[in-house]
């Protein structure tokens, strides 16, 4: 299936992140590289004591980088080789995937088989395609929209891809947000509350790509995310639920490659998301599931249209998956609680666990609501006591010590993270009310100013939705630690501060469900 390479390569370590795409390095004075025919950018096999690696070829003149005696690994492709520096690597010319032949058909409009997409993800998660031939795939599935049933096989596919966790218990719980709202770090106060109940809540969670904070982001500044599956799994049946990092536990690898095609593309299909989601969640070895539909005028989701299209689709896929699922639509009008950025959004989050008269008042209700829900999943609660029940745990002080008891067990930092040093108030241009607050400009000017990479950075909001405001009252504090993300946010924010001032009559309609 592949061609033979003539001689051998040592191999070399090169220390650049390719993120999710296995590259290699070969000089183009390399015998076996002019012996082979290779060319830049095409796919090779690299063979060594038993292990094959597929990879991305790339070609340097700079002997600095790799001499003509050495094939050089990228950090994605030197993990996943699993071989010592120095190791003799044999290189070879890859077949191309046959499964391309699906991707052309899908390209053409074609409804795709079961068969096809399990072809297709097994060969994106085995790195047989290049990023240019997965761009073909995301593009194609989003120019020629997937019927549901397409849907359920691409998602199907996903969970095989990869490792399938298991906990051999009746009710395993999970909530999942579509995204496109700041703040919104509900998250971090369901698992402590619904562990301190006794459900099981093993939450692996994403890092920011596009967002100044996620989960994981926002956890790591208490405390350790990036957990071993074996370590990960031992605190979740220690303590009932963890809040980590899950992209050590290898659950559905497709979807990560996949996700580092379509953000750069700006790419979000209704399949795609939907395949996304469930996937990591059915390999999470989730039973029961809670989404999260936010709809507003600067949400992901904008239109009440769309939200219960998109309902049915995560119903329908969830059903077929063997998920007890339950989908809601939220207000997605403006950030939720005060802080966007990991810091000000853990400093939020505590202020709601410890009853805190300042804690966001917003991010607490909305946080009960959905706890409430999940609670009710549960045999022994009857339909409306869920809420009750969550914020009882809450107020009496059993969801912090939970909280604490996850934080020690994943590894509590010592050291406290700080704001970032520098910081701009963005004043209100005239008096009136607050009538909208862009949530993708929110979240544009915390990423500028550095978050979610300096964990400090990020937007404090002074004011929401349905304040009085006078001219020269401040908006918000936006904090910066280098001079340059501080240059960046002040213009961003000047050109546009993403407030809107108005009459309280102009404040939109919010959609949300009881």
């Amino acid at each position: 299936m592949y061609g033979n390479g003539n001689g051998s390569l040592a191999l070399r370590r090169i220390g650049i992140d390719t993120y999710r795409e296995n590259v290699v390095y070969i000089h183009r004075d390399c015998a076996i590289y002019r012996a082979e025919g290779f060319q830049a950018l095409s796919k090779i096999a690299v063979t060594s004591a038993g292990r094959r690696l597929l990879a991305t070829l790339n070609v340097v003149d700079d002997s600095e980088i790799v001499t003509p005696e050495q094939l050089g690994l990228s950090e994605q492709a030197f993990v996943e080789m699993n071989a010592p520096e120095g190791a003799r690597v044999h290189v070879a010319h890859a077949e191309r995937p046959s499964s391309m032949d699906a991707v052309r058909r899908k390209i053409g409009g074609e409804r795709l088989s079961q068969l096809d997409y399990k072809n297709i993800i097994d060969d994106i998660a085995g790195h047989r395609f290049t990023k240019t031939e997965i761009a073909a795939f995301v593009v194609a599935t989003a120019q020629n929209e997937l019927d549901r049933e397409e849907v359920f096989y691409l998602t199907k596919a996903m969970v095989a891809s990869g490792e399938r966790l298991a906990w051999h218990e009746p009710l395993v719980a999970d909530k999942h947000c579509i995204g496109g709202i700041p703040g919104n770090r509900t998250s971090m106060l369901l698992v402590p509350i619904l562990a301190a109940h006794g459900m099981l809540v093993p939450k692996t969670s994403s890092r920011a790509i596009t967002s100044p904070a996620g989960t994981a982001d926002t956890m790591e500044v208490l405390c350790e995310v990036d957990l071993p599956l074996d370590r990960l799994q031992l605190i979740v049946r220690e303590q009932r639920g963890c809040l980590a990092w899950g992209g050590k536990a290898n659950l559905s690898p497709a979807d990560d490659v996949l996700i580092s095609v379509e953000r750069p593309l700006g790419i979000d299909s209704r399949g795609q998301m939907v395949a996304s989601i469930l996937s990591k969640k059915v390999a999470a070895g989730s039973t029961h599931l809670l989404i999260d539909i936010p709809v507003g005028p600067s949400a992901k989701v904008r239109h009440m249209a769309e939200a219960q299209s998109l309902r049915k689709v995560l119903e329908y896929v969830g059903h077929r998956l063997g998920l007890q699922m339950e989908v809601i639509i939220t207000d997605g009008r403006q950030p939720i609680g005060r802080g966007i950025g990991p810091v000000l959004e853990a400093r939020d989050v505590m202020l709601v666990l410890q009853n805190d008269p300042e804690a966001p008042h917003d991010l607490r209700q909305k946080s009960l609501r959905l706890a409430g829900r999940i609670i009710e999943f549960d045999p022994d609660v009857r339909g409306g006591e869920g809420f009750a029940i969550a914020r009882e745990i809450l107020d009496s002080g059993r969801a912090l010590s939970k909280m604490n008891a996850i934080i020690d067990a994943q590894g509590r930092r010592q050291k406290p993270l700080s704001l970032a040093r520098r910081t701009i108030d963005v004043l209100s241009p005239s008096s009136g009310v607050v009538v909208a607050i862009d949530n993708f400009q929110l979240a544009r000017i915390a990423r500028y100013a550095g978050a979610p990479m300096e964990k400090g950075a990020g937007v404090d909001l002074f004011r929401k939705v349905g304040d009085t405001v006078a001219a020269g009252d401040a908006l918000y504090r936006v904090y910066a630690e280098y001079s340059a993300d501080e240059k960046f946010a002040r213009v961003l924010s000047s050109d546009n501060s993403g407030y809107t001032i108005g009459r309280i009559e102009d404040i939109p309609r919010a959609f949300v469900e009881p």
